[in-house]
């Protein structure tokens, strides 16, 4: 019989987990149970910010952790520098400006960047690029199911 090893999560690892974000009031912002697809990455890799990454070191298969971030921690702080605004006729029918609308906005440079409407006056609309979770101080649960090193 051959013994299964149980790693640890370490810098570079992939990992394999399920993971729920709520608010500081207890309402669920994301979860990959809804869906049952558990979220695949590599440590390290830029997709988790490094806070959150440093909560996952040494996790291993079959842990459930949880812990609270602060906002500088999590998705940052609003940066009052991508806060724009545009002119009301850049939104037609098909993309109408109506406050709290999440919409896409192709940058320069092609990449697509999500923005919030969060106010519309005369004929202007301001637009927050912030991440929507800016801010927030939020709580992640996690379960680890696979860790490769």
């Amino acid at each position: 019989m051959s013994e299964v090893k149980n790693l640890s999560i370490v810098d570079k690892s992939e990992v394999l987990m399920h993971f729920s974000i709520r608010l500081s009031d207890g309402s669920a912002v994301d979860s990959t149970k809804v869906s049952n697809k558990p979220a695949k990455f590599v440590m390290g890799d830029g997709s988790l910010t490094p806070g959150f990454e440093e909560c996952l070191l040494g996790l291993q298969v079959g842990q459930s952790e949880t812990f609270t971030l602060a906002p500088e921690s999590a998705f940052g702080l609003p940066n009052p520098d991508n806060i724009h605004h545009l002119e009301l006729s850049k939104f037609s029918s098909d993309v109408p400006a109506e406050i709290g609308t999440i919409i896409s906005f192709t940058q320069p440079n092609g990449e697509e960047i999500p923005g919030i409407i969060r106010e519309i006056v005369a004929d202007s609309v301001t637009v927050d690029f912030n991440h929507p979770l800016a801010g927030q101080t939020v709580t992640f649960e996690v379960d680890v199911l696979e860790v490769l090193n």
